[in-house]
């Protein structure tokens, strides 16, 4: 029996909805439901049925007594990647209409010189000029017309503009101008959402700036209305908390305080496992883990180094630039829906195209003809036909089998076993490499990590994963299939602040360290209002600060979180960061503050999770299927446990197949298995580095 209160956590994915539910003594419980793409409200209302009837309870009983929810939702995102966003106008300083199409004329890919730049979501017709000029020092050189505002706004009302964004020059140094075009815009188009870069995204950098602020007004009138229905449904349910949203810091914050800039809600969802990884790193044994989270569309990888996980200033979402602070997550698809086909060259190819979650893979019986991961897994018997996810869906080999045959197997003369094992190998191949580029590119040595598997099929690719990488240590969270999910419940709430500086760090200028300490300060002062406004004051109320540092004449800045402002302290840190990631420093080079940097944190109550009696008996099958283990070993009958009854300490020997609740571990020939003392699993990889 479940004791209120509870807390919950709800992840809107591509394939699933996940709910957690954590009760007062620390017990879970995980439910899953499809995901409704074109109204995900009702996804997330469904697993909360779901929970409710599981406790015989009302969905008003179970969420009057919830006092905490928490949600990750992919509404900005996949806003931003379908092209379904509000129409947006711009303005701009006098002069520079053109800056947001022109970018920097930097190719992701220096070699790829045909694909052409994603569209540019302002057309030049809605980017329209102010005059106003503001210099990089804050000095005013042309003062603001507002005029040139009402005419711009006589446009956009004509052309029935949704939003508008503003950037002018160098408003990260003083934002008068777009805070008085801003109050002109709001008194002439009420009914408009207006974004001003001194509020979104006040960095130096006209392009990203103005990138950023775009996509907030492009995303805006289609998220936040999203948002505050679900809170008022769920409020008129009996939710008495405020609905908070995991930010793509990994932090929550109250819908009140991101109504302004849902562009923060672009990596929601999987930031979200920033929780989970803080809270096993405990039973891992380790505070360097690398989790690789595979869902049904994509595999994110996360790097956790001495308990902190790596962060970016600057992410690439479909080709747009966002200057947003954000868990570094790199994202493959390699997910359970990734579609496998051969191309023209007569190649085998794996994404990064996605069933999703309809009609999803072929084995789903939902219409979905092309073959997929989950369909391969099933054919070479890693899966067991049947239903799943408390009969959400059911798998049917024999359409997977076919799916695989026509588009696969005939094309490149296989049988179909050969076919899906190709696919297998072919996307934890692309795991590898994504996990190398979170690591080896970043300068962590991957092996000196462990591997985390996480998300309803990364436990499936987390052995032969940790194989190939050369790491010979893999955990499994039990609760694996709904890490994010599970995450959201062990989130603090988090807001990030900026001040653009632009200051040298040896400056000889007895003020200088005064000056920088005022700076911090003042940034300090702002964000402990905001989290006063959120409840929480003393030692649960936590100001970190940081720099973004670079050696004069460099365009890219590296991030340290250091709160000191002693010169020698703070080169000594930016020094260790570059070399890590360059591989040298430049011994007495001049260094330059660009931005200063305070992390707001509220913390919640510390999650305290129910564990297992420990039982000395060794485990047993509950059946052998026939699997495929590897090229060498091929096909062979190997045991088949539930998870759900095994117990602390208990061990067994690969390979075998363990089935939990919310996900699939296949352990690999030779690695050995223990249950850990909070009945998670820990497994030793035997052949390191023997490829899959």
């Amino acid at each position: 029996m479940l004791v209120a209160p509870f807390r919950v956590g709800v992840d809107v994915g591509g394939t699933f909805t996940d709910l957690v539910l954590v009760d007062a003594r620390g017990r879970v419980e995980a439910f899953k439901s499809p995901s409704v793409p074109g109204n995900p409200t009702e996804g997330v209302l469904a697993t909360v049925e779901l929970a409710a009837k599981s406790l015989n309870s009302s969905v008003k009983a179970f969420l009057s007594n919830t006092s905490l929810f928490v949600h990750g939702s992919t509404v900005a995102t996949n806003t931003l990647l379908e092209k379904k966003g509000a129409k947006v106008g711009l303005l701009v300083t006098d002069g520079f209409r053109d800056s947001l199409e022109i970018r920097r004329s930097i190719r992701e890919d220096v070699w790829d010189h045909r694909r052409p730049f994603p569209q540019v979501l302002v057309p030049r017709y809605l980017r329209l000029p102010v005059k106003e000029r503001i210099e990089a020092d804050g000095t005013v050189r042309i003062a603001f017309d507002p005029q040139s505002v009402a005419a711009a706004a006589r446009i956009f009302g004509e052309e029935g503009v949704e939003a508008v964004a503003i950037c002018f020059l160098h408003a990260y140094a003083n934002p008068a101008h777009e805070r008085a075009a801003k109050a002109e815009l709001q008194k002439l188009l009420p009914k408009v959402c207006v974004s001003a870069s001194s509020d979104i995204a006040p960095t130096i950098g006209e392009y990203e700036r103005t990138s950023t602020t775009v996509v907030n007004a492009y995303v805006a009138p289609r998220v936040v209305p999203y948002l505050k229905s679900l809170a008022e449904r769920l409020g008129a349910l009996g939710l008495p908390r405020k609905l908070l949203m995991i930010q793509s810091n990994g932090g929550a914050i109250s819908i009140d305080e991101i109504g302004h800039v849902p562009v923060n809600l672009v990596l929601s969802g999987p930031a979200a496992g920033v929780g989970s990884l803080r809270f096993f790193g405990k039973d891992a044994g380790s505070d360097h883990l690398i989790s690789i989270e595979v869902g049904g569309t994509s595999c994110d990888v996360t790097l956790m180094q001495r308990g902190q996980v790596s962060m970016t200033e600057q992410i690439v979402l479909d080709g747009y630039h966002l200057n947003i602070p954000a868990v570094d997550i790199h994202t493959v698809g390699a997910g359970g829906g990734t579609i496998a086909s051969v191309d023209g060259a007569g190649l085998l190819k794996a994404g990064p195209e996605g069933a999703g979650s309809m009609p999803g893979p072929a084995c789903y019986g939902r219409g979905g003809e092309r073959p997929t991961v989950t369909d391969a897994q099933l054919v070479l018997g890693r899966l067991k036909p049947g239903p799943y996810a408390g009969g959400a869906i059911t798998l049917d080999l024999d359409k997977a089998r076919r799916a695989i045959e026509i588009h696969i197997a005939q094309p490149l003369k296989l049988s179909v076993e050969d076919a899906a094992a190709g696919i297998i190998q072919l996307v934890e191949r692309n795991i590898l490499h994504a996990v190398e580029r979170s690591s080896l590119e970043k300068g962590y040595n991957p092996r000196s990590f462990a591997l985390v598997a996480a998300g309803g099929a990364g436990p499936l690719h987390g052995s032969a994963a940790a194989r190939l990488l050369g790491s010979s240590s893999l955990y499994v969270p039990r609760l694996a299939g709904v890490f994010c999910a599970f995450g959201m419940c062990n989130s603090d709430i988090r807001h990030d602040h900026l001040r653009s500086w632009l200051q040298d760090l040896d400056s000889k200028a007895a003020s200088s360290r005064d000056l920088l300490e005022h700076g911090f300060q003042e940034i300090e002062a702002a964000a402990g209002e905001v989290l006063t406004r959120e409840g929480f004051e003393g030692a649960r109320a936590v100001l970190r600060r940081g720099y973004d540092l670079r050696y004069f004449g460099q365009q890219w800045t590296v991030a340290v979180e250091c709160s000191s402002t002693d010169p020698e302290i703070v080169r000594a840190n930016f020094e260790t960061a570059y070399e890590r990631q360059f591989g040298y420093v430049q011994l007495g080079g001049a260094i330059e503050i660009v931005n200063l940097r305070v992390a707001a944190i509220g913390r919640l109550d510390s999650l305290d999770i129910a564990g297992a009696l420990p039982v000395s008996a060794d485990p047993v099958p509950h059946s052998q299927r026939r699997v495929w283990i590897d090229n060498e070993a091929g096909f062979a009958s190997i045991p088949v446990y539930d998870g759900t009854i095994l117990t602390p300490r208990q061990q067994l020997v690969g390979p075998a197949v363990i089935e939990e609740a919310t996900t699939t571990i296949f352990v690999g020939p030779g690695d050995r298995l223990t249950m850990t003392d909070a009945g998670n699993y820990h497994i030793s990889i035997a052949h390191v580095g023997a490829g899959a």
